[in-house]
């Protein structure tokens, strides 16, 4: 076999053995709720041959002797000799994690199992042999967390890096076009206008060129969802809880680079709602609950954008301990009266937090700031709803893809820059009584006090002060502020480029883009910018 047709088998090895393995953690969850259910047994026990057989035929000699062990424990449970206990699930879920990390090792080199992964396969062969002694020890042993994370390949249906390479091809296409269509109207009409019926016929095939190369990096967000099934479930056993997560709106489908940068945040909240939000089993029940707490996350499509709300039925917030730890912190003074939005607002804030105790989950103050400051690097927002004794929401908006973003195009003197479409409100004609020598302040705006920054005296843009200057007003969460421009160029799509190094490091610029003009134009950081503001109004 060449190397070329090797790295070929292993790539399609690799894509199918993380589809495996999901299948495999998901199927053994939904067992331990229904023990009988055949058709699960058979479906666990099928995934587990293919992902021995594609092992072997690899050479991972240790992914398949492994997965042989758990194959054989699957074997019992489908012929009826054992039942599918709690500690039985537990031993074959640790047998998925223990194979997540030999796919890894082997393709390292690794060629013998450590002591630990020879523990387990002991154990797990002990299990099947029908020996209690086993069972005992495994309900004792030391827990190891669950791999979660990285994919083993990142693909979609051909490898992310030839779908990032069409797209920016696409873009590309966009800005040739842009250019074709700004030097026709230039030309005289009558020689204009074969090229502009040529250049709307262009349009018309790249628009459908570049949807579909759009939907190539789309996934369903079920496969960002489906892990955290397996989250809640360790996470309430560890905490002496019962928790149980439910899944809806699993096949809308996102960017998968968006679905890779949401990881995290999500897992925040998630271990969250189990650590803050569920209660204990006797306190639910002494609340008038069920025992058993329930976790939801679903996501739907919204007007261009993806909403993704994960609620828990706990004990909610307390908004009078928020305030507390806020006035504690000095983070309020003069114990201002807040809203209800305002007041959960403050748990976003860098350092806060309610929790009583500082474990491994919660109560270093540093959860929920970093969940914003993500969500925020996406273009999006996150806001928290809550009813004290009834839980607590989540709700994350974003745009379905970072790679071309509908933009809305404003200038200051002969620089343009573009501001995400999904965070304009509004756009109204600067006041004429308002002072022009302030680099920012506060307008009226129908009677209520609105900060606004000028963008060009905050980019340092050295400009002559326009005699007619507009005001675009943008909203982030619960945060909303103008920003005064000398021109509003409108609305449009525009592809997203990567910031050189040497321009990462400025505040309040996200990216680039170049228009059809040629002309490259600054995509703002809105949410940076509103920080920024609160040091200049």
């Amino acid at each position: 076999m060449t190397d070329a047709t090797l790295d070929d088998l292993l790539r399609v090895f690799f894509a199918e053995a993380e589809e495996n393995l999901a299948t495999m953690e998901q199927g053994l969850l939904a067992l331990e709720r229904m023990p009988a259910d055949e058709e699960t047994i058979n479906t666990v026990f099928r995934v587990t041959h293919s992902l021995k057989g594609g092992a072997a035929c690899v050479g991972f000699e240790l992914v398949s002797d492994f997965a042989h062990v758990a194959e054989d424990l699957l074997d019992r449970i489908r012929d009826g000799s054992l039942r599918a206990t709690t500690e039985i699930i537990t031993a074959l879920l640790l047998s998925v994690d223990t194979l997540r990390d030999l796919i890894r090792a082997s393709a390292a080199g690794r060629t013998t199992l450590t002591a630990d992964e020879e523990s387990l396969a002991d154990l797990i062969r002990r299990i099947a042999q029908h020996d209690s002694g086993a069972v005992e020890a495994l309900k004792s042993a030391t827990r190891r967390p669950a791999a979660r994370g990285n994919a083993l390949t990142r693909t979609v249906r051909v490898e992310t890096e030839r779908i990032d390479r069409m797209v920016d091809l696409s873009g590309e296409m966009a800005i040739a076009l842009g250019r074709m269509r700004h030097v026709a109207e230039t030309l005289p009409r009558a020689t204009a206008e074969p090229l502009i019926e040529t250049w709307h016929e262009c349009e018309r095939l790249f628009l459908d060129l570049q949807e579909l190369v759009m939907k190539a990096r789309m996934v369903p967000i079920g496969t960002l969802f489906a892990p955290f099934h397996r989250t809640v479930r360790d996470l309430a056993r560890e905490r002496e809880k019962t928790a149980r997560l439910t899944v809806a709106g699993d096949d809308v489908e996102i960017d998968h680079d968006v679905a890779d940068r949401l990881r995290d945040p999500i897992t925040q909240l998630v271990r969250n709602a189990v650590d803050h939000g569920i209660e204990s089993p006797d306190a639910r029940a002494a609340s008038g609950k069920e025992p058993c707490g329930q976790i939801t996350m679903s996501a739907v499509r919204e007007s261009g954008m993806i909403v993704i709300r994960i609620r828990d039925d706990g004990a909610g917030i307390s908004r009078e301990r928020v305030i507390a730890q806020a006035t504690r912190h000095g983070v309020l003074q003069d114990s201002p009266i807040l809203s209800d939005a305002e007041t959960l607002a403050l748990l976003f804030r860098p350092g806060f937090s309610t929790a009583h105790e500082i474990n491994d989950v919660s109560g270093r103050g540093v959860g929920l700031d970093v969940v914003r400051r993500n969500v925020e690097a996406l273009h999006g927002s996150v806001s928290i709803e809550s009813i004290e004794g009834s839980g607590a929401t989540f709700t994350i908006r974003l745009p379905l893809t970072l790679a071309i973003i509908d933009g809305f195009g404003v200038s200051v003197g002969d620089e343009q820059f573009v501001i995400p479409l999904p965070l304009v409100t509004e756009c109204l004609q600067f006041p004429a009584d308002a002072r022009r020598d302030e680099a920012g302040g506060i307008l009226d705006l129908r009677g209520e006090p609105l900060p606004f920054v000028r963008l060009g005296r905050l980019l340092g843009v050295a400009a002559p002060p326009s005699a007619r200057e507009n005001v675009v007003i943008v909203q982030c969460g619960d945060r909303r502020a103008g920003i005064a421009v000398d021109h509003l160029v409108g609305e449009s799509p525009v592809v997203v480029k990567p910031m050189s190094e040497l321009f990462r490091a400025v505040p309040g610029i996200s990216g680039s883009a170049i228009l059809g003009s040629g002309q490259v134009a600054l995509i703002l950081d809105v949410p940076v910018l509103l920080e920024e503001l609160k040091e200049i109004a």
